[in-house]
């Protein structure tokens, strides 16, 4: 008897093969597309791209119902989102409930939040701060539906900063890596490298630092620097040791000229970048993750604490200005949310709010080939490309022409297939996808 089907009965089957006929495939490093195009999905992946009717040997062995003309339907790749937070209160109304919120009340909720990601579209998310292995894990085997996971472990925050929710009058004695949510608190040299070290031992695909004041964080301020260098350099060499990198919260010019002065990769929302900063990282190749429609959700929502949301507020109203300086200046921007909790809903809105700055071409990429090579994951993710993870998209409409066809999955999104599964067909009323395409 194998006993292995016993052991993890969750385990998913062997891949199917599909074949995608009369498509029309968008291709975001260039802004094209392709008519009267079949696409061949085996093992995973795309196996064959071609023009016209694919020979019967390409065909033969494929179920009927694997074989689907799309009409002239376009396929897209898969969607990355590149700042989320899958553990920050789900199933909570707003964000007071952070610090009451268990590691454990958190986990069991967390495959609803990525179960809607993935019908929205998202095939990849990258985590920055709270996600753990176990839950990356259960994705990968299959136990929840989700969006592949690339995760930050617990992000790594000074004592006062970003990371650090006690309050001014808690005299609770810290920190020495304590667990503050979804952060550790770090301080020192030592401690950067050890705890560091510990987010890598524990699974983390790269490392997240506070490296200056957030919004929700109650004892800082935004334009506030936090680590000193010789920490985030500290932080850097480890993440450089392990093959990978660092990303940084930043908002203001001093915090991401020093960010990238210490080698970090990354720069997490820069609402109040100026040129000199966006040149910088243009120059540098320092990559750019905004994250625009929390602010504007979370004010509509009143999500925040009231000194939290006069922060909020400024950040928002700078940040549109910010996104357009940056891409003006060569800058790789990543399509990023941030969104917390009940505020979830939103996700697929931050395509309408960058409209308002950026083309069309520019926040697909942001969501597809420039997210990719942000993940170290260029040559698996982004384009639909022979080679590549099938992670795909089929649309009724052409998001190069109107990206707010994103905006609008229940209306523009006939299905999702991740890793090579059609995962689903994005219809609530269980319309198969043969008949709704």
């Amino acid at each position: 008897m194998d006993i292995a089907k016993f052991i993890k009965p969750w385990l998913l089957g062997e891949h199917e093969k599909f074949i995608l006929r009369n498509a029309r495939i968008v291709d975001p490093t260039i802004g094209s597309v392709s008519d009267n195009i079949t696409v061949v999905v085996d093992g995973g992946l795309i196996s064959a791209i071609s023009p016209g009717t694919p020979a019967e040997n390409i065909t033969a062995g494929v179920k009927p119902e694997n074989d689907l003309n799309l009409q002239g339907k376009y396929i897209c790749p898969g969607l990355i989102d590149c700042h989320v937070h899958i553990a920050v209160v789900p199933g909570e109304a707003n964000l007071a409930s952070y610090r009451d919120m268990t590691e454990q009340k958190s986990l069991v909720r967390q495959p609803s939040v990525l179960k809607s990601m993935l019908h929205r579209g998202f095939t990849s998310v990258r985590d920055c701060g709270g996600a753990s292995l176990a839950m990356k894990e259960a994705v990968e085997e299959g136990i929840h539906p989700g969006p592949r996971l690339f995760i930050a472990g617990r992000a790594l925050s000074q004592t006062g900063g970003h990371g650090d929710m006690r309050g001014s009058h808690d005299t609770q004695p810290c920190c020495g890596g304590v667990v503050s949510g979804i952060s550790r608190i770090v301080d020192g040299v030592a401690e950067c490298l050890r705890y560091a070290r510990d987010e890598i031992r524990q699974g983390a695909d790269f490392l997240k630092i506070m490296g200056g004041g957030g919004v929700a964080s109650p004892t800082d301020k935004i334009e506030h620097l936090q680590f000193s260098d010789e920490e985030i350099r500290a932080i850097v060499t480890v993440a450089k040791n392990a093959g990978t990198y660092v990303t940084s919260h930043c908002y203001t010019p001093e915090s991401i000229q020093q960010a990238i002065r210490q080698g970090v990769r990354g720069i997490e929302h820069g609402n109040l970048i100026d040129l000199e900063t966006a040149k910088l990282m243009a120059e540098t190749g320092t990559f750019l993750t905004p994250t625009l429609v929390v602010h504007a959700i979370a004010q509509k929502l009143k999500f925040l604490s009231p000194d939290s949301d006069r922060k909020n507020t400024d950040a928002f109203h700078k940040g549109l200005a910010a996104l357009k300086m940056a891409t003006d200046a060569g800058v790789t921007v990543c399509f990023g949310t941030d969104l917390l909790g009940p505020l979830h809903f939103a996700q697929s809105q931050e395509f309408s709010v960058r409209s308002q700055v950026q083309t069309p071409l520019q926040i697909l990429q942001s969501a597809t080939v420039n997210a990719a090579k942000l993940l170290m994951q260029e040559d698996r993710l982004g384009q639909v490309k022979e080679g590549f993870l099938a992670d795909l998209l089929i649309l009724d409409s052409n998001p190069l022409e109107d990206i707010t066809v994103l905006d609008q999955p229940e209306q523009h999104l006939l299905a999702v297939m991740k890793d090579g599964r059609l995962v689903t067909s994005g219809n609530a009323l269980g319309v198969s996808i043969s008949q709704k395409l």
